[in-house]
């Protein structure tokens, strides 16, 4: 089997800032802070100027693919930093007017297919949701919160029983992190 040294250098954006603490990897910037821990044995994380380096010597497959696993997030971390991620979900209601609501960290869809009780969701901290017609907007610094916020948000008017042809009513999401769906 090969073993492999590899040295890779991911260049910050500028006006984001790098610390790392033990294992702990955060990221400054315009929109926010993002901390992750990236436990790595085989190879060693370092914070230069402007800069991040991941460097390993005699690697085997496995720790390559973590490796370039961390780069990605280390990557995405950056974006989130300076950028922040933006998802939105329309809100299709055909044959019963649904009202959303979002107070307190909840958000409630009242009338959801004719429902007499209302469905609730405790939105996750880190993500900004909101509400501005027909549109949901979820946007956060950390990619995947505000993915999973907008996959609760979406799985909480599936339903099973229904023909999805005929009753399109629920809330899907449209665009997500820079790609039309």
């Amino acid at each position: 089997m090969a073993r492999l040294d590899i040295n890779e250098t991911i260049e910050l954006p500028e006006g984001v800032k790098a610390t790392k603490q033990g294992d702990v990897l955060s990221l400054k910037g315009e929109k926010g802070e993002i901390s992750r821990g990236f436990p790595a044995r085989a190879f060693a994380i370092t914070v230069n100027d402007g800069a991040v380096t991941l460097a390993g010597k005699n690697m085997t497959k496995l720790q390559k693919n973590k490796l370039f696993t961390y780069k990605a997030h280390i990557k995405n971390m950056a974006t989130g930093a300076k950028e922040g991620f933006t998802y939105k979900l329309k809100i299709c209601s055909g044959h019963f007017p649904m009202s959303i609501t979002i107070k307190d960290g909840k958000l409630e869809v009242k009338n959801f297919i004719g429902e007499k009780v209302p469905r609730v969701l405790s939105l996750k901290e880190g993500a900004d949701v909101k509400i501005d017609g027909d549109v949901i907007t979820v946007t956060s610094p950390d990619k995947e919160r505000a993915g999973q916020v907008a996959a609760d948000i979406e799985q909480l008017t599936k339903r099973s029983g229904f023909d999805k042809r005929v009753f399109q009513d629920g809330i899907y999401i449209t665009e997500k992190a820079g790609k039309m769906m």
